[in-house]
């Protein structure tokens, strides 16, 4: 007497599927405790700034930042200056690092 196999119409209505498959869990577990608690809103100025030229200038976005800030050192205005350092260190410490050594920048609080 052979014997005929039938597959299920569905395999997610299939008993032995239903009995194999993983219940979802309720939530994520997270190992880190804590630690993994961000604040409401974890980007800062800087970052968001950083991102926004990243999207608009791409892989080439930390040179164009150190240009603006050799640009706003030339015309004397330090605070954009300083700006435009955080932008680029943001995206590449090293330039950063190279820019405020070429305008004689030595400030422990940037570090």
């Amino acid at each position: 007497m052979p014997l005929h196999f039938a597959a299920a119409r569905s395999a997610a209505h299939s008993p032995i599927a239903r009995a194999l498959a993983r219940k979802a869990l309720a939530r994520a577990a997270n190992d880190n405790g804590d630690a993994a608690r961000l604040p409401t809103d974890p980007f800062d100025q800087t970052t968001r700034a950083a991102l926004r030229h990243f999207a608009e200038h791409g892989l080439r976005a930390a040179q164009v930042a150190r240009l603006q800030a050799e640009r706003a050192y030339d015309e004397g205005d330090e605070p954009a200056s300083r700006w435009w350092i955080e932008i680029c260190r943001t995206l590449d410490g090293r330039m950063a690092r190279q820019c405020e050594r070429a305008f004689g920048i030595d400030d422990p609080l940037i570090h």
